[in-house]
C-alpha cells in the first residue's frame, strides 16, 4: 500500500469530520472554520488526482475569498440568543424527510454505478496541469482571455465609482 491510499483516507476522514462539524457547531463562526478546513482536505483531494490548477483555486477562491465574505456577514449580523428563531417541529420533520430523500437518492445512485470498473489515476497524465491551461490560454484563447480581463477591469472601475460618496 502507498502513500497515495493513505493521504486519500486521511483527507476523507477530515473533510467528514470537518462537514459534521460545519452543521453541528453551535457558534457561526465555529462552523465557518470548519468549512475552511473541508475546503482545504478537498484541495488536498485534487492534489492527489493530479489537478493543481482545481486545488489552488479552491484554495484561492472558496477557501479565501468566500470565507472572509461568510465571516464579514457573521459579523455585521451581530447574532444573540434573543434574535435566534424559534425551533418548529415541523421544520425538524420536513428537514428530516428531505435528508431521508437525499440519502435514498444517493444509494439509488451508487447502486447503478459501476465503481469496481472505475479508477481515479493518480501522478499519471497531464490533464488537470497548470502548464497545459496556460499554454491553451495563451495560444488559443488569448483573445477572448483579454477581453474578459478588460470586462473585469471595468467592472472594478464601476464598482470604485458606485461605492465612491460625494
Amino acid at each position: 500500500m502507498g502513500v497515495t491510499p493513505i493521504l486519500f483516507w486521511i483527507l476523507s476522514v477530515v473533510a467528514l469530520f470537518s462537514a459534521l462539524m460545519v452543521i453541528t457547531s453551535k457558534n457561526p463562526m465555529h462552523s465557518v472554520i470548519w468549512l475552511i478546513i473541508v475546503f482545504f482536505a478537498i484541495s488536498g483531494h485534487y492534489l492527489l488526482l493530479n489537478a493543481q490548477f482545481l486545488a489552488i483555486v479552491n484554495i484561492i477562491v472558496y477557501a479565501g475569498a468566500i470565507m472572509v465574505l461568510f465571516l464579514y456577514v457573521l459579523m455585521l449580523m451581530d447574532l444573540k440568543k434573543e434574535t435566534e428563531p424559534k425551533k418548529n417541529r415541523w421544520l425538524k420533520l420536513a428537514g428530516a424527510v428531505a435528508g431521508g430523500s437525499l440519502l435514498l437518492v444517493l444509494i439509488a445512485a451508487l447502486k447503478k454505478a459501476d465503481l469496481a470498473n472505475q479508477f481515479a489515476e493518480t501522478r499519471t497524465g497531464d490533464i488537470g496541469l497548470i502548464e497545459n491551461l496556460g499554454k491553451v490560454l495563451f495560444n488559443e484563447y488569448v483573445v477572448p482571455f483579454e477581453i474578459s480581463s478588460i470586462l473585469f477591469l471595468s467592472a472594478m472601475v464601476g464598482a470604485v465609482v458606485i461605492g465612491k460618496k460625494e
